[in-house]
């Protein structure tokens, strides 16, 4: 369960990214409260997280050519120095009341662009730390720090709002990127070779060739599209369903944050110590049908406990998807064209999340919040159900993926 943590430099990837990561859930539920404070908007609080993610629409295909060519530890060194100056930046001017919901837009704005060649440099920059071997046990555990973030940072972010307020909240998450700043600058590192330049045109072009001529990766990005534009926007609108739906406060809306968070968590154990039991295409599937029926049921729960539970089983699911997706991707891919896989795969992950986002908005502005999140789920089942048929093959026959 634990074998990629005998590499020293990814037990301290693993622990400075958890830390971070703490801080990060801690802003984006103080963030998504502070919209709604500022504007009384469910489709604000849309629009912000879909300009948030602009940029990685725009630039991060570029940062997955970019990744391969740069020395990969310095680059997100200095990519996480700039998020730290954003997190501090948000603080302040909420400290000083004088945040508006433009400030926090442009602030978003300057995040994403961040991120959107941050992430996948960061993505391709696990398997030089642990090998192919153990890529997906790193992955896996990678997830596990991501979602057990996800629990923690909710959490402390109710107690810090209802206690302190939101500017806390934002001066914390700057405070937590030196946990990753410290341990990148700790790491041993061992200059790598850079590949031939080629234009950038070219490389994106090459990298996408690359997945679009192969069978399994070209429905897996289909499969990661469909979830991104409508699947995950649910998240986005916890907020709005928490008060709106659930009737409760700053704190119901931290517990179901956890919660998606708790169910990862789990899974990314699960799949840390027995992932290589199972056919990675059938579980990837199985996990992805029972995601789109499970928002499905959450958009017919009017009560905070049994919306709790369902929330956990989506975070469970969605955890499921993106780390037998990613370790498919990566694994299977070039070493010179990891990066701009992994460009792609968050391109799809993060990228297509602005249009995701305000369909979501949207919707839940002119039909309502359980509209958003029940429509959204059921998308979802049958995207995943069309990908299942793709995948079946001439005649009903599996592919070696499936089998």
């Amino acid at each position: 369960m634990f074998a990629a943590l005998g590499h020293r430099n990814f037990r301290l990837f693993l622990t400075g990214q958890f830390v971070s990561l703490c801080g990060t859930w801690i802003q984006q539920v103080a963030l998504g409260w502070l919209v709604l404070e500022l504007t009384n908007s469910a489709f604000a609080v849309g629009l912000v997280t879909a300009l948030g993610s602009s940029p990685i629409l725009l630039f991060t295909l570029y940062g997955g050519v970019i990744a391969d060519r740069v020395d990969k530890r310095k680059f997100v060194l200095v990519l996480q120095s700039l998020m730290l100056c954003e997190a501090l930046a948000l603080g302040i001017i909420t400290a000083l009341k004088a945040a508006t919901v433009h400030w926090v837009m442009v602030l978003a704005v300057l995040f994403g662009l961040c991120s959107a060649f941050e992430v996948p440099t960061r993505q391709a920059f696990v398997v030089e730390l642990v090998g192919k071997d153990d890529l997906m046990n790193a992955i896996a555990l990678n997830s596990s720090a991501f979602n057990l973030a996800r629990v923690i940072g909710p959490a402390v972010a109710g107690v810090l709002i209802a206690g302190f307020g939101l500017p806390v909240c934002f001066l914390a998450n700057a405070v937590s990127y030196l946990g990753v700043i410290a341990s990148l600058v700790m790491m041993d590192s061992t200059p790598r070779q850079p590949p031939p330049r080629v234009g950038a045109i070219s490389a994106m072009r090459e990298g996408l060739r690359y997945i679009w001529s192969h069978r399994w990766p070209r429905a897996l990005v289909i499969l990661i599209a469909g979830f991104s534009l409508f699947g995950f926007p649910f998240m986005t609108m916890a907020p709005v369903y928490a008060r709106d739906i659930l009737d409760v406060k700053a704190s119901g809306y931290a517990a179901l944050v956890s919660a998606i968070g708790l169910g990862a968590a789990i899974a990314a154990f699960f799949v840390a110590g027995f992932g290589k039991r199972f056919r990675q295409g059938r579980f990837l599937l199985g996990a992805s049908l029972l995601f789109g029926a499970t928002l499905t049921v959450v958009a017919l729960v009017p009560s905070f406990w049994p919306a709790l539970l369902l929330f956990t089983l989506a975070g469970w699911t969605m955890a499921i998807n993106g780390i037998v997706g990613n370790t498919m991707l990566q694994t299977e891919a070039p070493d010179h064209l990891r990066g701009r896989v992994m460009g792609v795969y968050s391109f799809l992950v993060l990228g297509l999340a602005p249009f995701g986002s305000l369909q979501a908005g949207w919707v839940s502005e002119h039909l309502g919040v359980q509209y958003s999140i029940g429509l959204g789920g059921l998308a979802c089942f049958i995207t995943a159900t069309a990908v299942a048929w793709y995948m079946m093959g001439p005649r009903g026959k599996l592919t070696p993926v499936l089998r």
